[in-house]
């Protein structure tokens, strides 16, 4: 492989939106390949309440089955922590030194990004790829004045601004509310056969 996308998340849970960006990006930068990576306990995530961690990886299962483009990565889910990004693609790049890494993000990871742990290695390693997430625009001149190196190795994707987001969809389970078409159908009967999120059954 040549062309590798790398999609990481705490996926609590996968939705439309993920899958839509892993698509766009595996389209138009001609990627051999998508790997979602779930995010065993993400560091400026640390004590929000989320789905274990098992649970999540079944639900990416779900997610991206029949896409052949689309692959399941344990590497941050079977490391011990910190569960630093910039760990998890270093795994990606000795296990794949000749190939072209493609980190994909939605734009508020990107205004964020200086908030990561090594931020300058991350985009040694990867190429960004940025989807535009509704009414979230990254200060790109703040980012390029720490990170330099960051315009060359940015790629906004012209994607779907798709409003739709885990928190949401936690929140619509909780309020007993329907997510039907927000995820695939196999995670939706994964949450009710599991009651994740929620203890009631729909």
């Amino acid at each position: 492989m040549k062309r590798i996308g790398i999609f990481g998340g705490t996926f609590n849970p996968p939705h439309i939106g993920h899958l839509i960006l892993a698509e766009t990006a595996a389209d138009n930068l001609e990627l051999d390949c998508v790997y979602f990576v779930p995010a065993a306990e993400p560091p400026h995530k640390v004590g929000m309440p989320r789905a274990p961690v098992e649970d999540r990886v079944k639900m990416v299962e779900a997610s991206i089955a029949g896409n052949q483009r689309f692959r399941l990565s344990r590497k941050d889910v079977d490391r011990p922590g910190p569960h630093y990004a910039v760990d998890m693609l270093q795994l990606f790049h000795d296990e794949y030194p000749e190939a072209d890494l493609f980190f994909l993000m939605g734009s508020d990871s990107l205004r964020d990004l200086l908030a990561w742990h090594q931020p300058e290695r991350i985009i040694e390693m990867t190429q960004l790829v940025v989807m535009q997430r509704p009414a979230i625009y990254p200060d790109l001149a703040s980012l390029t004045k720490e990170l330099p190196a960051l315009l060359s190795r940015l790629y906004f994707l012209n994607a779907p601004e798709i409003e739709v987001s885990s928190t949401q969809i936690v929140h619509l389970l909780k309020d007993k509310r329907s997510v039907r078409y927000l995820v695939v159908p196999d995670v939706l009967s994964y949450i009710i056969e599991h009651e994740l999120y929620t203890n009631h059954r729909q």
